[in-house]
């Protein structure tokens, strides 16, 4: 029982969330105390309020409604997904388009509907191998396979 529990936990996947969580939980204090620090002053002046506007709160039949703290979540949450997104994501997806740039296509990976028996076949496909009904192909998937007559004229030369 507990070989399995050890064998969960030395998984590389569990250790890599693991950091990640904790990284994130830093990455969100940081951000909520740079928007407290920082962008709740600079909001109250440009706006004319005196102070941190983070205490605001409006009042309905005794009940308190603290308006200011949900502003400061709201604007910490835009700074931290603006990051995340500019400096992990948006990198991670430029390299990894770079490195699926020199990855031959897979010419069956384009599938469609077969118009008759809504079977899965691919792009290219002239005929269904379920229904065998003759289909027009995807252009745009010859295109990408290279199978357009213009493109194996061009090949032959």
């Amino acid at each position: 029982m507990l070989s399995g529990f050890k064998t969960f936990i030395l998984r590389g996947n569990i250790i890599t969330t693991a950091v990640g969580l904790a990284v994130g939980t830093a990455f969100t204090a940081l951000v909520t105390a740079f928007t407290t620090a920082f962008i709740t002053p600079l909001l109250g002046w440009a706006t004319g309020s005196i102070g941190d506007y983070s205490d605001a709160i409006f009042e309905i039949d005794g009940v308190k409604f603290q308006y200011g703290k949900f502003i400061d979540a709201t604007i910490a949450f835009f700074i931290t997904a603006a990051v995340l997104y500019f400096l992990i994501v948006l990198p991670m997806m430029k390299f990894q388009a770079r490195i699926d740039r020199n990855k031959p296509v897979d010419i069956k990976a384009s599938m469609r509907d077969c118009p008759r028996c809504f079977a899965q076949i691919p792009g290219i496909a002239s005929r269904c191998p379920q229904c065998t009904s003759e289909i027009e192909p995807d252009q745009q998937a010859l295109e990408i396979a290279g199978m357009l007559p213009e493109q194996q004229v061009q090949e032959k030369v």
